[in-house]
């Protein structure tokens, strides 16, 4: 008896399964053996999960009867996962450009910062806007992200640092959530800054003794998904002590650790997520050799963020020696007022000139590993049966030049697709 399928993607020039036997990420030396299928072909189900991958042959033979809701012939294209976004702040309002200028004209960080912009600048502008004004700003932004390949994202709240505005983020994520098709990881924030007029103990306690049981409340009542907790560890924010304290709180609330550590200073940052057990750490500029190899025995993985090291000026993540080390390397853009990049293709260009990565880490890092640092590379992250059926079909023969191509994803790109639903049709037929 004939059934139906949601997709058939077949005679593809490339398919590029990343891994094919249920590996939850990879590191260095597996990443060397990255599976790649010739001339390939793909099924997805009614559910939107992989139903099978493989040879063009063998699946037709295998499908020969099967009928599909939508047919793609990928001759001469490629075949690649959804690409995945493991650390933005896409939730804000306003903009700085302004403060573009001034570090171009040579403030750092946190001169920037001290002068009343940054973080609390965009907390002013959030903490005035409504739900829907945030909503829809959000929703264009990830748009923009699914055009550029990703498929699932990792969104932030933390412009808020009050009960009301944080809750008010993780309501407008949770909003997109059921609206758009991109899959999202929701992040709990609240101690990106320490608020003015607070101390970092007072901050500390509001979050612990306010923001994070009504937090518990929500996510009892089915209101609020909420899956990880970021803490910004850094001198003149959170220090180490608030930082164990507010992580720890939430993981035993269920939550992911996925926080921002060792980016303008040696915090021990990387040490204290590994004793934690933490998923993951973003930024990572300033990691010691030690917190490297901490990492690597905890199985932490490290988020690294090109554009952040690029815009501000930074000193490169240590991606080589990460890999080196046997660290899951992850990649994401960091997407935020201060830092706005929506592509990942660029991402990972960045990724291999300025980090020294390979293609075919970089790839690894913005697929399987940037899933793990989520907790989703169980069903994200590579082509596996089973699995989200969520895909990119190059209009190229080899998958390398969606790296190679600095900008040019746009034209690349031919379909997005999430669940076996085409999301992007870049068709490339012009009427003249």
């Amino acid at each position: 008896m004939s059934r139906n399928y949601r997709l058939l993607v077949k005679n593809a020039k490339q398919v590029v399964l990343i891994c094919n036997n249920g590996e939850k990420f990879m590191t260095k030396h597996e990443i060397l053996n990255l599976c790649v299928i010739e001339n390939g072909s793909i099924v997805i189900g009614s559910d939107g999960l992989i139903t099978a991958v493989g040879p063009a042959e063998t699946i037709r033979d295998q499908f020969a009867g099967a009928t599909f809701d939508k047919v793609i012939d990928a001759t001469g294209m490629c075949v690649l996962p959804g690409l995945v976004d493991a650390h933005t702040h896409p939730v804000w309002a306003g903009d700085r450009v302004h403060e573009f200028a001034m570090k171009l004209a040579g403030a750092s960080y946190m001169d920037v910062h001290r002068a009343g912009g940054g973080i609390h600048f965009t907390v002013e502008h959030t903490r005035a806007a409504d739900p829907p004004e945030l909503l829809s700003s959000l929703s264009s932004r990830l748009l923009r992200m699914q055009r550029a390949g990703t498929t699932l994202v990792e969104c932030k709240s933390g412009y808020g640092l009050d009960l009301h505005t944080e809750l008010k983020m993780l309501q407008v994520i949770e909003e997109a959530r059921n609206t758009l098709p991109i899959n999202i990881s929701s992040t709990y924030c609240g101690a990106h800054a320490v608020p003015k007029g607070k101390t970092v103990e007072e901050a500390t306690e509001d979050i612990l003794q306010v923001q994070l049981p009504r937090l518990k409340e929500q996510m009892s009542a089915g209101t609020l998904r909420v899956d990880n907790i970021d803490v910004f560890c850094e001198e003149g924010v959170f220090d180490l002590s608030s930082t164990r304290r507010i992580l720890q709180a939430g993981k035993d609330l269920g939550l992911n650790i996925n926080f921002h550590g060792d980016e303008l200073h040696p915090m021990n940052s990387a040490q204290l997520g590994a004793e934690l057990g933490a998923s993951a750490i973003s930024h990572l500029e300033e990691v010691t050799d030690q917190g490297i190899a901490a990492m690597a025995t905890a199985r932490t993985a490290a988020v690294l963020l090109p554009t952040t090291a690029y815009i501000l000026r930074l000193p490169q993540p240590r991606a080589r020696d990460m890999l080196e080390a046997g660290v899951i390397v992850a990649l994401g853009s960091d997407f935020n007022p201060n830092a706005y990049c929506c592509s990942m293709p660029i991402v990972m260009h960045l990724a291999c000139v300025n980090m020294r990565m390979s293609m075919p880490e970089a790839l690894a890092a913005a697929t399987i590993n940037a899933a793990y640092a989520l907790g989703c590379s169980h069903t994200h992250g590579s082509l596996e049966v089973n699995k989200h059926g969520d895909l990119l079909v190059l209009n190229t023969t080899r998958w390398e030049h969606l790296i190679y191509q600095l900008g040019g994803h746009q034209e690349l790109i031919r379909y997005v697709i999430i669940k076996g639903n085409i999301v992007v049709d870049n068709d490339k037929t012009l009427d003249l």
